[in-house]
């Protein structure tokens, strides 16, 4: 009995529909009765909200191509001035019906060109009696563009006399978007999580052919069984299963076990799950260098220089932050005055010079260091001065979190906490790059 039925469209197509969006047949449902028949109005605007990799964008996508609805879908972070989006929505527009030829750019300077244009184009192209869908993926960014350019979206449909809707789709919720002055209330609609059902459901649709379906899924239990809890993103787990099968299937090709001595299978995959675990979203290395790996029995650590903490984006006083350790942890104490301190009288060379006949500090690795000395260098090396505020605490805990900083020692010390900074010289020369702060002139070691 198949989950989607509308009279306005054939059966056929929502039954390859339903085999395309599974999981979201109910959300997919509901947009088929608020969109109506083609020539009926439907709502002006509808937003639609949900976390990341919960289908919004993809059921979208897949809901108009599917069924051959005229629609222009545009991205907002590419087409990140109101003028660039615009001028996109008039560009796609001109080839929305079939065997339309594109003509020359279009240029829309405001608003009003906008709605003028948009009305020209709707009647040449033949689109008065059918529904026009405009779809704005990641439309929180139009909060960053003019005060008009959200309210105008919402009311398209008043302000054209066309039959258009307008539909939202975005990571954070509504009331995150109404502007102070009010506007027309769009529909909304919210796109769940993924469960854990759900997502062995849709992973097991992509198994291999020269494997049975059982199989596959068996593996993909398992690999859920170990990811679920830190990754619900459905591209990532997508993309770990893809990557870790072939070793999962190893006993089966060599012919020690077959498809279902499942215990004998999950002894092979389980280490190698387990270092794929420092994989989710950092990337630790390549699809193809994992694999080489994995074919090899390395671990992941043997491959220098391509560790993807150098690719983490932090925030900006994070990095300042992990500069700070840093300092702390390969410069001595008694070099602080020195290197942080501006009017700090005359310093005799001798005491720096003499270095080479000491071992380097970082041979010696990183060196524990209080919370307060963080904090003193933090406020020495950024240009504005960073009140102690929870966020910077917050921040710290944060890098803690990441292994990027590691604690020393109990919590209750009464000397307060200490920390090291586990990240190498090439990781954090790579963040100072990106603040413009050269770190080697403030290392002991380059002096």
């Amino acid at each position: 009995m198949p989950n989607l039925e509308h009279p306005a469209y054939p059966a056929a197509d929502l039954l390859h529909l339903e085999g395309l969006v599974p999981c979201r047949e109910s959300q997919v449902s509901t947009l088929l009765s608020i969109f109506g028949e083609r020539q009926h109005f439907s709502f002006p605007s509808i937003f639609i909200y949900g976390h990341t990799s919960s289908g919004k964008t993809y059921v979208m996508k897949t809901l108009l191509t599917t069924l051959q609805l005229p629609h222009v879908f545009v991205n907002c972070v590419e087409y990140f001035t109101s003028r660039l989006l615009l001028e996109e929505i008039l560009i796609q527009l001109q080839s929305c019906s079939p065997g339309a030829e594109q003509t020359s750019p279009v240029h829309c300077d405001t608003l009003n060109d906008f709605v003028r244009l948009f009305k020209q184009a709707v009647t040449s192209q033949e689109l008065q009696d059918q529904t026009l869908y405009i779809v704005l993926d990641r439309a929180e960014q139009l909060r960053e563009m003019e005060a008009n350019i959200l309210p105008a979206f919402l009311r398209l449909q008043e302000l054209t006399d066309r039959n258009v809707t307008v539909i939202l789709l975005s990571e954070i919720v509504w009331e995150l978007f109404r502007p102070n002055m009010g506007c027309f209330e769009p529909f909304t609609m919210y796109f769940p999580d993924y469960s854990i059902g759900h997502l062995q459901k849709i992973l097991s649709q992509n198994h291999p052919p020269e494997y049975s379906a059982d199989f596959y899924a068996a593996y993909i239990n398992i690999l859920l069984g170990v990811f679920y809890m830190v990754c619900r993103d459905l591209k990532e787990l997508r993309h770990l299963a893809a990557l870790n099968f072939a070793k999962y299937c190893e006993p089966v090709v060599r012919g020690e076990a077959n498809e279902r001595d499942t215990r004998k299978l999950w002894k092979n995959i389980e280490p190698h799950l387990k270092k794929a675990m420092q994989t989710v979203y950092l990337r630790e290395i390549s699809s193809s260098q994992w694999e080489r790996l994995q074919h090899d029995g390395g671990e992941p650590g043997q491959l220098k220089g391509l560790s993807a903490h150098t690719h983490v984006e932090l925030p900006y006083y994070s990095k300042f932050l992990l500069i700070a350790a840093y300092l702390a942890s390969y410069n001595p104490v008694r070099t602080d005055k020195r290197f942080f301190l501006k009017h700090h009288g005359k310093i005799r060379k001798t005491n720096f010079m003499k270095k080479h006949e000491k071992t380097s500090n970082h041979l010696l690795g990183p060196k524990p260091f209080p919370l307060d000395r963080l904090l003193a260098i933090l406020y020495s090396i950024v240009d504005n001065r960073v009140a102690p505020t929870a966020n910077i605490f917050s921040q710290i805990t944060s890098l803690v979190t990441l292994q990027l900083l590691s604690m020393v020692g109990q919590n209750d010390q009464l000397d307060g906490p200490r920390y090291k900074c586990t990240v190498s010289l090439d990781f954090i020369r790579a963040i100072a790059r990106t603040v413009n702060f050269d770190i080697i002139k403030y290392l002991y070691d380059f002096l």
